[in-house]
C-alpha cells in the first residue's frame, strides 16, 4: 500500500520534467514526509488538465455519497485503490477512465515487519529524480454547503521483489510510472485495455531503499526523516 510520500521537489523543476504549462500551488512548501491520513492537499496532475500542476485532496469521495458523515467515513478507505479491482469496486469504477491523475513524488515510505516491530524504509529512484505515482480522482458535491470536493486515490499493485522484501506484511507497492508512461495514463482517450496495459510492476533495479529513523512515524516535516538510520537488530539486512 502507499500512505506516506515525500514531495519536496520545487514546482519549477516538476514543470520542466513533466512538460507542464501551468503550476497553481499558491501555498506550496516541501514535504519530506506526508501522511495520507491527514487528507492533505498535494500537487497532482489531472487527466482533464494534463499540463497543469494543482492541489487536490488525498482521499477520494465518490460522487454518489449523500451525507457529510458518509463522506468522512469513506475517504479513509479510498486513500489507495488496488489496480487489479479498480474497474469493479463501486467507489472507483466510475472514475478510472474519465478521471485519472498522477502524483509526482521524490519517494515513499514503507515498513518492514520483524520480531513484532516495524522498521521504516525510504524508497526512491536510483537516479534521485522525482517519479509519478498513478491515481484516480472524483468530485463530490456537499449538498449542505454547495462545496465541491476533489479527492484522489493512489493505485497499488503487487510488489516487485525489492518491495516484497521490505513491505513483507502486505507485499504491495504504489503503481509507479516513468514520465512517458505517466503521459499515456493521463491521455483523455485511454481505453480500459490500454489502461490495464499500464498496470506494470516498476523494475526493482531502478529503485533504492534504506532504513530511516522512526521520526517518520511522528510526521515531522524535516529532511532528517529521509536520512539513513541503522537498526542493529536488523544486522546486515540491506535492500
Amino acid at each position: 500500500m502507499c500512505f506516506n510520500v515525500a514531495t519536496q521537489t520545487p514546482p519549477a523543476k516538476l514543470k520542466e520534467q513533466f512538460d507542464l504549462d501551468e503550476v497553481v500551488l499558491p501555498d506550496w512548501e516541501p514535504h519530506y514526509s506526508l501522511t495520507a491520513f491527514t487528507y492533505p492537499q498535494v500537487p497532482v496532475i489531472l487527466s482533464e488538465a494534463p499540463r497543469k500542476l494543482q492541489e487536490v485532496s488525498w482521499g477520494l469521495i465518490p460522487y454518489w455519497v449523500t451525507t457529510q458523515q458518509q463522506a468522512k467515513e469513506i475517504r479513509s478507505y479510498t486513500l489507495n485503490a488496488k489496480s487489479e479491482t479498480v474497474f469493479e469496486k463501486p467507489s472507483f469504477r466510475a472514475s478510472v477512465l474519465p478521471r485519472r491523475c498522477i502524483l509526482p513524488v521524490d519517494g515513499f515510505f514503507e515498513w518492514y515487519a520483524a520480531g513484532g516491530k516495524k522498521f521504516p524504509y525510504f524508497i526512491r529512484a536510483q537516479n534521485k529524480q522525482p517519479f509519478a505515482l498513478a491515481g484516480i480522482y472524483d468530485r463530490w458535491v456537499n449538498t449542505d454547503t454547495g462545496e465541491i470536493h476533489s479527492g484522489f486515490s493512489l493505485l497499488t499493485t503487487a510488489a516487485n521483489p525489492l518491495l516484497a522484501r521490505i513491505h513483507n506484511s502486505k507485499q504491495r507497492q504504489p503503481l509507479i510510472m516513468h514520465t512517458d508512461t505517466a503521459k499515456a495514463w493521463l491521455s483523455p482517450k485511454l481505453t480500459r485495455l490500454e489502461a490495464e496495459s499500464l498496470f506494470q510492476v516498476f523494475p526493482e533495479e531502478e529503485l533504492e531503499a534504506f532504513t530511516v529513523s522512526k521520526l517518520v512515524n511522528q510526521h515531522v516535516n524535516s529532511p532528517e526523516v529521509q536520512q539513513p538510520y541503522d537498526y542493529p537488530e536488523l544486522g546486515l539486512m540491506l535492500f
